[in-house]
């Protein structure tokens, strides 16, 4: 022992990132009630380097945690003079590729759980609402040479996030003081704008090709195996200095979607967007591919041309102002007397379609009934002289599945209701006349899935938006409006997915694009980017993760589909929906994690429980908190972020 040490101290190693790889370690005389913070002052001591620490702290490699809590004693820690400890930066560099394939380099924070720093990323980026993104690692690519992994990326440097109490915002002269405003009055900060806000130049069709596309369920599901753990550090889940990593929107809840102040996240969002439809991540018909390929067409050409658009072209139009110019929009048309009735009569729908009901080896065809949907149950009648007594049958649509089955050109707009039932769901399909009344019955079955009327100040906007997305799919029969033949940059290879890059040579899908594209030659760059999203977002499989699960007291694995309102139980082999839960008849869930099992509650005493196959359970309870967290916050006027709750229902082990 040391001359003049106590007699109950002991000798601590400690390793100073700082030093480089080849330092030895420092050596330091402790004992166990000796705080953190004042090993971390012996260290700055015995270095004699000039240089600000703040940023350091400890690191125990045995344990895999940050010694944050430099108040608590070496005892209280249990840190005996085994351990190994580190005394590094808590802020580093890591690449990080963006939705639209870019690849940027920042500083991050590595001691904060990860929630926290991609809300520190969101700030840098201009991302509002960052809550709706995560980190995932990349894929594996077994076929991959190890000589490849090698090969130089272009990688852009958007500097590194702020100190606490300095303003955020990227190096470079990019700053965002009110979440909309870029200093691009240099060429780096023109070019982290274009990076961020700009749609990029298609990827070659060779690249594209060699891109991983999933063949079936069961691969969709083992992407969600390499999220990251929101509760837990980069640096205690194995993320070293300058690795590379994702960032995706993981939960597909948008809250607040505003052109004047979310440029770069409607960006990224169109992006991810275009990818998941370009690499069969969600299945789509011919004629929404056709209307995606005309639509991202529309951008690039205006991307590309510079006709970019410019939010707050007025300096004179302060934020008061224009957040009164935005209500008054979202108000229009509305009066006083609508409102009234609204709260006091709940419209219906009445009219004559047709029913179709799919069973196995049955070739009967749909049969015409009287309909009237009131609230959020439809009857029918077998004529409209007979609605007056007892319905034939009546279906009650809350906690349904919806999902179009549409063929513009064969004039077929038909409903695929999924209803829940003791025995499973049963499937009952409708069969409108029209893209009218299909607009109709379509918004009014979501709605009343969700457990909502028509009523609801949303039923307008759902017709509106149905009635948009099937117009850009139509074909365009004005000859004044005869596409141009002028298509040298039209890459076919580039806007549709490779089943229809196979089905068809490049000529005969040149002119269908570009008759799709008449109907939205007119947009806009950012409304171009809206209806993207729009139309993604009414796509069949939008926003359902997929995990490969054991349920309790079963001898198969089965899909687990988790979406932002409800949990979908769906047979591996087929893919057909056996039985589906929505959160808000949800009691409670909890997680054991001793044997990595979910086990949820329902009303009516309904019970179930599974194990994960392909990924942590953890990562099914983050998706189920969060979804819960989003649609209440999307609920708020004020749209504020609350975290703990948010922590509480995603990242610790408690009960809802």
């Amino acid at each position: 022992m040391a001359s003049g040490g106590s007699k109950n101290s002991w000798e601590l190693q400690v390793t100073v990132e700082d030093l480089g790889p080849e330092a030895d370690p420092l050596t330091l005389r402790v004992t166990g009630d000796l705080h953190v913070g004042g090993v971390i002052l012996q260290l700055v001591e015995k270095l004699q380097l000039k240089k600000n620490w703040s940023d350091h702290a400890v690191w125990w490699e045995q344990k895999t945690r940050w010694l944050l809590k430099t108040n608590w004693t070496l005892d209280k820690y249990g840190i005996q003079a085994d351990a190994k400890l580190r005394f590094l930066a808590q802020r580093k560099p890591i690449r990080l590729q963006l939705p639209n394939l870019k690849t940027v380099r920042l500083t991050v924070s590595f001691s904060q759980p990860l929630f926290r720093a991609v809300l520190g990323i969101g700030k840098i980026l201009d991302i509002r609402h960052p809550e709706e993104l995560s980190l995932l690692r990349p894929p594996e690519d077994p076929k991959k040479k190890k000589k490849d992994k090698e090969a130089v990326e272009e990688v852009f440097d958007l500097g590194s996030l702020e100190a606490p109490g300095e303003t955020s915002g990227l190096s470079h002269g990019y700053k965002h003081p009110n979440g909309s405003h870029y200093l691009r009055d240099t060429p780096e900060g023109e070019a982290g704008y274009r990076i961020l806000a700009i749609s990029q130049p298609n990827l070659p069709p060779e690249t594209v090709a060699k891109m991983a596309r999933p063949n079936s369920l069961g691969d969709k599901a083992q992407v969600h195996s390499r999220w990251l753990d929101s509760s837990r550090s980069l640096m205690s889940q194995g993320v070293k200095d300058d690795d590379k990593l994702l960032l995706r929107f993981k939960y597909f809840n948008f809250f607040d979607l505003e052109v004047k102040y979310d440029q770069v996240r409607i960006n990224q969002l169109y992006e991810q967007a275009r990818w998941s439809v370009l690499l069969e991540e969600m299945e789509c018909t011919e004629e929404e591919m056709m209307m995606f390929a005309a639509l991202q067409y529309h951008i690039n050409k205006l991307s590309q041309s510079g006709e970019l658009d410019e939010p707050n072209k007025d300096p004179d139009l302060d934020e008061v102002d224009a957040a009164l110019s935005t209500l008054e929009v979202k108000l229009e048309g509305s009066n006083p007397n609508d409102m009234l009735d609204s709260i006091t009569s709940i419209p219906e729908l009445k009219d004559s379609l047709k029913l179709f009901r799919p069973r196995k080896l049955t070739l009967k065809a749909y049969k015409q009934y009287w309909f009237i949907f009131k609230e959020m149950t439809i009857s029918y009648y077998k004529s409209q002289e007979t609605a007056l007594g007892e319905p034939l049958q009546q279906m009650h649509l809350k906690g349904c599945e919806v999902s179009p089955d549409v063929c513009i050109a064969a004039q077929k707009f038909c409903i695929k209701l999924l209803i829940p039932a003791p025995e499973g769901m049963n499937e009952v399909v409708l069969r409108c006349d029209n893209e009218e009344q299909y607009s109709q019955w379509m918004a009014a079955c979501r709605l009343a899935s969700k457990g909502k009327t028509m009523a609801d100040s949303s039923y307008p906007a759902e017709v509106q938006n149905i009635r948009s997305f099937l117009t850009m799919q139509s074909v365009t029969t004005d000859p004044s409006l005869a596409p141009d033949t002028n298509h040298e940059d039209l890459n076919t290879r580039s806007l549709v997915s490779p089943r229809y890059q196979k089905k068809y040579k490049a000529k005969q899908l040149t002119p269908r694009i570009l008759e799709a594209h008449q109907n939205v030659a007119q947009l806009s760059l950012s409304e171009a980017k809206m209806k993207f999203i729009q139309a993604w977002q009414s796509l069949r499989e939008f926003g359902i993760a997929y995990f490969v699960v054991r349920f309790k007291g079963c001898k198969k694995d089965e899909i687990l589909g988790v979406a932002q309102n409800r949990l979908i139980r769906i047979d591996l082999g087929v893919g057909d929906t056996i039985k589906t839960w929505r959160y808000n008849n949800m009691r409670q869930w909890n997680v054991n994690w001793d044997i990595q099992q979910v086990a949820i509650e329902f009303d009516e005493n309904i019970n179930i429980a599974f194990s994960c196959v392909t990924a942590s359970c953890k990562i099914v309870h983050e998706y189920i908190g969060a979804y819960i967290f989003l649609s209440t916050r999307s609920q708020e006027q004020s749209g504020g972020l609350n975290e703990e709750l948010f922590h509480k229902l995603t990242g610790g082990h408690e009960a809802l």
